[in-house]
């Protein structure tokens, strides 16, 4: 029977596999019990769900199951029918509070009413939602350490070495319910780079659509102007499957070769203090593409330099949260992780005129930035500049944590600040820990740029 254990390249492959065993032997439902008790009784797997759910994925699981002992072709309606997905704790599911990771929403946070038009078009396609899973407080980091519910340990640190490694964030248990084959998708956000920074660290694919694909409703907001609902999976395919479903529109995306494509390394803060692995790793990426044929031409992108100013006094994502919790902060304050309120107090004495006028700065820049990438059909640069850090020095210190955080969100962030696109791959060896190269594009170029993504990621898959 088909496991995720040993997971197939894409959902279609598994799906083959899963109708290749015969509907009568009830292959999603034997898939999706697995899967679940995997989550109950793994080690590694305690942190990353913060809510498992039992009858509602096997019932998702067996309608897939009948419709194929009638068999009704589920592919095109319904591509996740009976394969397991995870949530985020960031999404509304109807008939429950919707915690986003803090202890500080327990007995306040309502019920939902209704899921989540990402959570609910999931359903439509037929997945089946095992769980939600754990994420840093609030989404407000880029390392994914959360001290109320835990903190999710690298599937892929654990594997390599043994050692204790930070998933990234925020959506930490999103990307670990993939790479520990608990999920085919895990659904999640990304403000800052919180879908490729944990799939970087993982070694898996993380795609962020252009903002406007997905929408936000039902998604407890961090910042509204940068929030972006997207997933995490194990291959470009698959990331394109699941952005048409959340999307509600498949994107036409159209095969590309490598040769020819031209790609744009920046020169400018996207290759600063990279570790000797990324490096490496990076570097032996660029020459694969380079011999098959791809275009790398350094360009200067100087105006990547002048994101920590434009984005001035106090930045749009503690801007913004500030205004989502000024009132609860107010009154409970103490009860918030400590780093994440010390990250949203920077937006609590911002005035309305510094805000509107960040904005207007933001909005030349995006300008310019997008003509300097004409002509190109990505821009190229390593997902983070550095392997997945230990946890327990930066649960020790407030200076190795906020230290990490920015280097983990330096480079992803850009994308986030321009309304672009992006894919994260992994480009390491079997022997390293995980490295993303991240590609990326102006927003509403997503087809485009998920074409330049499946070349990409097929040279690299050839990677020892």
């Amino acid at each position: 029977m088909p496991s995720l254990s040993t997971p197939p390249a894409s959902i279609p492959a598994l799906r083959q596999r899963l109708e290749a065993a015969g509907p009568r032997h009830g292959g999603h439902e034997a898939l999706v019990r697995e899967v679940l008790a995997r989550a109950r009784s793994e080690p590694a797997a305690a942190p990353v769900f913060t809510a498992l759910y039992d009858e509602a994925p096997l019932a998702a699981a067996r309608a897939a199951d009948e419709a194929g002992r009638r068999g009704a072709p589920q592919q095109a309606s319904r591509p996740l029918a009976g394969l397991p997905v995870s949530v985020k704790d960031l999404f509304d599911v109807a008939g429950e509070p919707t915690l986003a990771g803090s202890r500080v929403l327990q007995g306040r946070a309502p019920a939902a009413a209704a899921d989540a038009p990402a959570v609910q078009r999931l359903r439509t396609a037929g997945a089946a939602i095992v769980g939600r899973t754990n994420m840093s407080e609030f989404a407000f980091s880029g390392v994914g350490i959360n001290p109320h519910f835990g903190t999710p340990r690298n599937p892929a640190a654990l594997a390599l070495d043994g050692s204790a490694r930070v998933c990234g964030g925020s959506s930490s248990g999103a990307a670990a319910s993939v790479a520990l084959g608990l999920a085919v998708a895990g659904l999640g956000s990304d403000t800052g780079g919180s879908i490729r920074i944990p799939a970087a660290l993982c070694g898996i694919v993380g795609f962020k659509n252009t903002q406007s694909r997905t929408p936000l409703a039902g998604a407890y907001p961090l910042a509204s102007t940068l929030d972006t609902v997207c997933a995490m999976t194990r291959s470009v395919a698959d990331a394109i499957v699941v952005d048409g479903v959340l999307a509600g529109a498949p994107l036409a995306v159209p095969r590309r070769e490598l040769r020819g494509v031209k790609l744009a390394l920046p020169r400018t803060l996207m290759l600063d203090a990279l570790d000797t692995t990324v490096a490496r790793a990076f570097e032996r990426a660029l020459g694969r593409l380079s011999t098959a044929g791809a275009e790398v031409r350094e360009i200067a992108l100087a105006e990547l330099a002048e994101i920590a100013g434009i984005n001035a006094p106090g930045g749009l994502s503690p801007i913004e949260a500030f205004a989502v919790h000024r009132e609860l902060f107010a009154e409970h304050r103490a009860e918030y992780d400590p780093r994440v309120a010390a990250r949203i107090a920077l937006g609590e004495t911002v005035l309305a005129a510094d805000y509107i006028a960040l904005l207007r700065r933001r909005a030349d820049w995006i300008a310019r930035v997008q003509q300097r990438l004409a002509g190109f059909d990505a821009l190229v640069c390593p997902t983070v500049p550095i392997v997945a850090p230990q946890i327990a020095p930066l649960e020790a210190s407030d200076e190795a944590f906020f230290k990490a955080n920015g280097l983990l969100l330096r480079n992803t962030f850009a994308i986030n600040f321009l309304d672009g696109c992006s894919f994260s791959l992994p480009c390491h060896e079997a022997a390293e820990l995980p490295v993303g190269l991240m590609l990326s594009a102006p927003g509403g170029h997503d087809a485009a740029l998920a074409g330049v993504a499946l070349a990409v990621e097929a040279e690299l898959a050839q990677r020892g």
